[in-house]
């Protein structure tokens, strides 16, 4: 058997190597492009937070707080998790600034990492990126379908193709406990058939059963009662002015009766932008979100209506890649400086700070002395010119400029390089 690396990454964790920086670095740039043009200012929050704000917030029956979360407890006996998520936080950072104060609504977004403990698989990992928005303080319609259209501009920006936005009602504290009644029900003359974490699923929370990708709950799931059926009129006109407004914007959507994604505090509009094939079957969910009005109740005492979502960054480079988008390639350097001796080397930063003020991008190995090897790794960058530097030329006050093409060399004063540089990589 082969040897047992020493060190490796946790299960689940990954490392973000420089060639997918190129990727994320692409995906920070347009979501910070597009969600200044709407308004919203950037958030941090802690990684850690106390456990109750995500078991009160989320719900103690979903799976993130039952199996997900890392929790762990401090010397001074406080019970902290790693954030699964980042609306509860931020509504926690809003709550505690005063933010509601504020000219209202406030829109945040955010980056960063996050935590749950899943069973690691293709695309799925431990720790994992997302960018989030979040619009706290309105209650009207008219902003769900505002974040659906900027989720949807940003996966657009990124040009990936098939996009389609699964949306539904799962309607609110008036209208939602009649229709968990009638979906339990339903559930509970079909028991036999769901899969072990259905069954319990359907005693303590049976809207959790809607979002098994089991085969055999599928087909139960796919005769349930529809929430859209038994909305109250207040959630059903909030629902039709969402669609009305996604028709206005031309987005394409299509309902699921059956979306009611993963966490309790939701209400009313909910939905996932996903990767569709040309047959239009859904490949898998780049952002979701939804509509919840609840939460800041719960958290602190204040009714806050608030819509926001999320968008996973893994997901969207895999797909970036799997669609041959190529994210804009770092430029590519002119200039190599091949440098002879100590006294070249120190000339060497001197030289480097000059061509970095005129924002020219030039290259270096200040860790060889042989001309011959500094040559090979200059022409292997497919740099226009080089720049010879040893110890005559530091002497004297000159530098040598090789064209790479031509084999051509001019020396020069060295006070004047960077002009004479710039000056022919204008021609």
């Amino acid at each position: 058997m082969p040897k047992k690396e020493r060190f490796q990454t946790p299960t689940g964790m990954h490392d973000i190597l420089p060639e997918d920086q190129l990727y994320r670095r692409r995906i920070y740039d347009v979501v910070e492009k597009i969600t200044n043009f709407y308004g919203f200012k950037k958030i941090d929050t802690p990684i850690l937070e106390y456990t109750d704000l995500f078991s009160k917030g989320i719900g103690l029956d979903t799976d993130i707080v039952q199996k997900e979360m890392f929790t762990f407890k401090t010397k001074g006996e406080d019970v902290l998790s790693l954030r699964p998520e980042g609306t509860a936080p931020i509504v926690r950072a809003y709550l505690k600034a005063g933010m509601f104060n504020l000219p209202q609504p406030v829109k945040l977004w955010y980056l960063g990492p996050f935590f749950r403990h899943e069973r690691p698989q293709a695309g799925r990992f431990r720790q994992f990126w997302q960018f989030g928005l979040e619009v706290l303080g309105e209650p009207s319609s008219v902003v769900d379908a505002q974040v659906i259209q900027i989720f949807y501009n940003i996966l657009n920006d990124l040009k990936l193709k098939n996009l389609m936005v699964e949306i539904n009602s799962i309607g609110d504290s008036q209208c939602r406990p009649y229709y968990k009644k009638l979906l339990k029900n339903y559930l509970r003359s079909r028991e036999g058939a769901l899969c072990t974490h259905c069954r319990n699923r359907s005693k303590t929370n049976p809207l959790r059963v809607l979002d098994c990708k089991e085969e055999k709950c599928q087909r139960i799931i796919s005769q349930a009662p529809q929430m859209i059926d038994h909305l109250c009129s207040d959630c059903h006109q909030h629902f039709k002015d969402v669609i009305e407004f996604l028709d206005e914007a031309e987005i394409p959507y299509r309902l699921n009766p059956y979306l009611v994604r993963g966490l309790d505090y939701y209400t009313k509009t909910v939905f996932e932008i996903v990767e569709q094939s040309p047959q239009g079957e859904s490949l898998g969910s780049l952002s979701g979100g939804g509509r919840y009005d609840g939460l800041a109740k719960i958290l602190g005492r204040r009714s806050i209506a608030a819509m926001g979502g999320a968008a996973g960054v893994e997901r969207i480079v895999a797909v970036m890649k799997e669609q041959g988008i190529v994210p804009a390639k770092i430029a590519k350097p002119k200039v190599f400086l091949s440098q002879i001796g100590k006294l070249a080397k120190v000339k060497s930063l001197k030289i480097f700070e000059d061509f970095r003020k005129a924002n020219i991008l030039i290259v270096e190995s200040l860790g060889r002395d042989s001309l011959r090897s500094q040559m090979a790794k200059a022409n292997k960058l497919e740099v226009s010119y080089g720049l010879i530097l040893g110890q005559k030329e530091t002497l004297e006050g000159t530098i040598i400029i090789r064209d790479m093409k031509t084999g051509k060399q001019t020396i020069v004063k060295l006070d004047n390089v960077v002009a004479e540089i710039k000056k022919r990589l204008n021609k």
